[in-house]
């Protein structure tokens, strides 16, 4: 993978938002007090996700992933971007950018295989049709400023190949106990990536609830998750479209 010359650019009040609230959520603990995989309700919503994506790519016709490259934007310590080992995808092909110095520290000591960045995705480092595959994992609902998200849909834009495809996972309504959150709906989406064939399903049981089921979560869980009221997160495939297609 080549990299283009790096841009230089100015700190944004956005950007340094988002620095400080997830340099708090991760002096907080928040990831291992909330995330924790000792809860069986987390493990369930990690398992029904993975799941799902699992069908949306085969759906797709994108398994096995091996010939793919694939950018996670907001990749944190790496762990997403690392599920996709188990669909084929190959180590030199994965690529991590994340905000926070810290993160990427952990990402390159959990993955040294992958590669990683430091960086703002309104500018990212790579040249035009670079990826096969772009990830977005909880970030877009992170980003408060309208003018921000555009970038970096324009820039993902511009490094994804046509009959490329976004990786989807995201909140569809508002944490209203979480301030920095904005949710991100189906409209959004398609305002930020027009012309993408968008392929958008709602899943994930409110995770305030799933954590309280305990031990009936195999059986509580589906039945609760049948309530599509409940399904609190998006996750989906939107694809590019091919040079010449309307």
């Amino acid at each position: 993978m080549q990299l283009v010359s790096e841009k230089s650019f100015e700190t944004s009040p956005e950007i340094e938002r988002i620095r400080r609230t997830y340099q708090h959520y991760q002096e907080a603990n928040f990831a291992q007090k909330l995330w924790s995989a000792n809860n069986p309700g987390n493990r369930k919503i990690v398992a029904e996700r993975t799941l799902a994506l699992q069908t949306l790519l085969k759906q797709a016709h994108l398994l096995p992933l091996a010939p793919f490259h694939i950018l996670d934007i907001g990749c944190g310590n790496g762990d997403v971007l690392a599920e996709f080992l188990k669909w084929g995808a190959q180590p030199n092909h994965l690529f991590g950018i994340e905000l926070l110095e810290s993160r990427i520290l952990s990402a390159k000591q959990r993955y040294p295989s992958f590669h990683w960045m430091q960086g703002n995705a309104e500018y990212l480092p790579y040249k035009d049709s670079s990826f096969d595959l772009v990830v977005f994992f909880t970030v877009f609902s992170s980003i408060l400023d309208a003018r921000m998200r555009i970038n970096v849909a324009q820039e993902v834009n511009r490094v994804l190949k046509p009959g490329g495809a976004v990786i989807w996972y995201d909140f569809r309504y508002r944490n209203p106990k979480n301030p920095n959150t904005l949710p991100m709906g189906r409209k959004q989406l398609l305002h930020l990536f027009p012309g993408y064939r968008t392929q958008l399903i709602p899943i994930t049981l409110l995770p305030p609830l799933a954590r309280k089921l305990g031990r009936l979560t195999d059986m509580l869980y589906p039945l609760l998750a049948n309530l599509t009221l409940l399904r609190t997160h998006y996750i989906g495939l939107m694809t590019k479209p091919n040079d010449g297609e309307l």
